[in-house]
């Protein structure tokens, strides 16, 4: 995202000019189309079209390349961790992220979204759809404080048992991670 550049409302791909509707609501409905299990990549691809790209009739070959490109230039959903260097200069080597534990999850946490968005920026999401793009909401999102009931559930789900902690913290923070644990997804 780049402040000066305008919001996305078109894009080229192999040179035909495409409308596309990158409301956060539509982009939310994209993430529930690839979630479900019975429906064939083809057909996951093709109904995500439908949901962001405006009055659009695509040839059968292009719809899997061209949702592949969306997905990856627009909407896909991870932060860039930066490159760490050595003395040298040279790029020091990087953990794979593959153990690292997810502390939320955009569907399961909606309501959490929903009250930090209200309480640190004051923005009703409903009042939004159709209206906030999609990189706004990942922007905001990010940017949430940490006294936002979203960061502290996100909190409580990362905690781990200092020697530190007191067997009355540690009993309540247990409680807690339970009560907040994100649910299994098959």
């Amino acid at each position: 995202m780049r402040l000066n550049d305008p919001l996305i409302t078109s894009f080229e791909y192999e040179g035909t000019e495409y409308e596309i509707n990158l409301a956060f609501d539509n982009v939310l409905d994209v993430f529930d189309v690839i979630k479900i299990p019975y429906l064939h990549p083809f057909e996951k691809a093709k109904k995500c079209l439908e949901y962001l790209l405006v009055d659009e009739t695509l040839e059968t070959e292009t719809i899997i390349e061209l949702w592949n490109f969306i997905f990856e230039t627009f909407i896909e959903f991870e932060e860039k961790k930066p490159i760490q260097y050595d003395l040298k200069g040279n790029p020091m080597p990087t953990e794979e992220d593959e153990d690292e534990e997810e502390y939320s999850d955009i569907e399961q946490d909606a309501e959490y979204i929903y009250a930090s968005f209200r309480q640190a920026y004051g923005i009703n999401l409903f009042q939004e759809q159709g209206k906030m793009q999609w990189s706004e909401f990942k922007a905001l999102l990010h940017g949430l404080p940490n006294n936002t009931v979203f960061r502290q559930i996100m909190q409580i789900r990362a905690w781990e048992p200092s020697k530190h902690d007191t067997p009355e913290t540690k009993k309540e923070m247990e409680k807690l991670k339970r009560i907040h644990a994100l649910k299994e997804v098959e």
